[in-house]
């Protein structure tokens, strides 16, 4: 791992203007997470032994026996304000359901305009979530990871430009993000080593969204809209070939969203309401969570569900966060799975587990 990340590092060092007028500054976070299923029934028709997917775009896998791999990773920052508006930003991640091979998430240019608007260009993190932005940033958020059931898109990443708003309107701050790109993914992750033994190239392509939200005091209003092309090739012994839907070569997908988020006080109640219409095939998600801070401790209750047609399943969490210091936070939590899919849609079974971290920034 150490050398695959200064390797990263080097090769973005050398991406950087050597010159005094750049300032660099250099960021970090880290996750060191363990787990176990209690138990669960897995998968029998795929010889799947009882599992929880606690992560499915790196295919985090938790199993019965303790591993430290699943939700560990450590990411660096590198940022260079390079003056009069423009600056250049990079993100290396290594993950532990990688090998902790560390790899470039973000590397664009920002340039500023005015006091609104910001244009930048490069690959960033798709904001399909509210979470997206900071998804690898554990101690950014309560629990040990975002709802997973949530979560679940195959793509997370694009390639593209965007443009950043900010403003006020009366005693209300809003902000969003207008962009576009594509990614080819040549190898997913997801669809080629969890749902499937073959390698499968997955393509976002004309890729057009947009998000604004909405915050006032302990208030925060999220709305997000993307529409895209799929594209999608499976290789079967060393033969690769175009997937067809219903004999469409490509499909396109609508995906819409909504999170409220309420921090009063002590309270903190977190929601978000998400569907995706790929070509007429509705795919619905959502999550709310219940939290109190007591002091430096919060308690929780999470319950996130997907449904589609054939996919059905949810996930009940209980935990707490424990802010034992300013940069750091442990975590402990309870995943009770119930997977309902049929017709050959079963994700990993039922399970029941128990997972435990602690969340750093630097």
């Amino acid at each position: 791992m150490r050398k695959t990340m200064l390797r990263s590092i080097n090769s973005m060092m050398l991406l950087l203007p050597l010159t005094a007028a750049a300032e660099i500054n250099i960021s970090g976070f880290a996750t060191v997470a363990g787990g176990k299923v209690l138990s669960g029934s897995g998968v029998e028709e795929f010889g799947l032994p009882p599992t929880f997917l606690a992560n499915y775009p790196q295919v985090g896998v938790y199993e019965e026996e303790w591993s430290f791999k699943p939700d560990s990773r450590i990411g660096l920052q590198l940022s260079a304000d390079l003056t009069e508006g423009l600056s250049v930003t990079g993100q290396i991640v290594a993950r532990g359901a990688d090998d902790f091979d560390a790899s470039f998430e973000w590397a664009y240019i920002s340039y500023q305009l005015n006091d609104t608007w910001t244009i930048q260009a490069g690959k960033k993190r798709l904001p399909l979530y509210y979470y997206s932005d900071f998804f690898d940033v554990g101690f950014a958020y309560l629990w040990l990871r975002p709802p997973a059931d949530n979560y679940t898109w195959q793509i997370f990443n694009y390639t593209g430009i965007n443009a950043l708003f900010n403003t006020q309107l009366g005693s209300w701050d809003i902000s969003g993000n207008i962009y576009t790109g594509r990614e080819d993914d040549k190898e997913n992750k997801l669809l080629s080593q969890f749902f499937g033994t073959n390698p499968v190239r997955e393509i976002w392509k004309d890729i057009v969204g947009g998000v604004v939200s909405f915050n006032r005091d302990w208030l925060d209003i999220r709305l997000t809209y993307m529409t895209y092309i799929n594209e999608r090739y499976r290789t079967v012994n060393g033969v690769t070939e175009r997937v067809d839907w219903g004999g469409e070569l490509e499909r396109r997908g609508k995906f819409a969203g909504i999170s409220v988020n309420i921090d009063y006080n002590n309270l903190v109640l977190l929601s978000e309401l998400n569907q995706l219409d790929l070509d007429g095939g509705k795919f619905d998600t959502y999550m709310v969570s219940l939290g109190y801070r007591f002091n430096s401790i919060t308690p929780y209750i999470s319950y996130a569900d997907f449904d589609s047609e054939g996919e059905v399943h949810n996930t009940t969490s209980i935990g707490f966060r424990y802010d034992f210091h300013n940069s750091a936070a442990f975590k402990l939590q309870y995943d009770d799975v119930e997977d309902k899919g049929y017709d050959g849609l079963m994700v990993a079974g039922d399970s029941k587990s128990l997972t435990f971290g602690v969340d750093l920034v630097f």
